[in-house]
């Protein structure tokens, strides 16, 4: 099981993430328009960076929503791989069974 704290600082992200998602495409649009002035592009550029960098989307990380682990995260599950295991295993998992040949 992860921290709680570390769970948590994820959450934020996704919040932050969430918050500044249009505004954020919106710079950067402004800024990639060959179109605009280049003060324009320039003023959108210092607004990037004065964004927090937390609400980049890069900086997050994908956790399991069981036990938040964060690697070994299968995206099609959200689950780590040892609870993918663990859940086939008992048939919680419909469509997954053990492989044997």
């Amino acid at each position: 099981m992860a921290k709680t704290a570390l769970i948590q600082r994820e959450l934020k992200r996704e919040k932050l993430v969430a918050q500044y998602a249009t505004k954020l495409a919106d710079l950067k649009a402004i800024a990639a328009d060959g179109k605009k002035s280049d003060e324009e592009r320039a003023a959108a550029r210092v607004a990037i960076q004065k964004i927090p960098r937390n609400a980049n989307p890069t900086r997050q990380r994908n956790r399991c929503e069981m036990t938040g682990r964060p690697r070994g995260t299968f995206r099609q599950f959200g689950l780590a791989r040892a609870k993918i295991r663990e859940l086939a295993f008992a048939g919680d998992i419909p469509g997954i069974t053990k492989a044997s040949w």
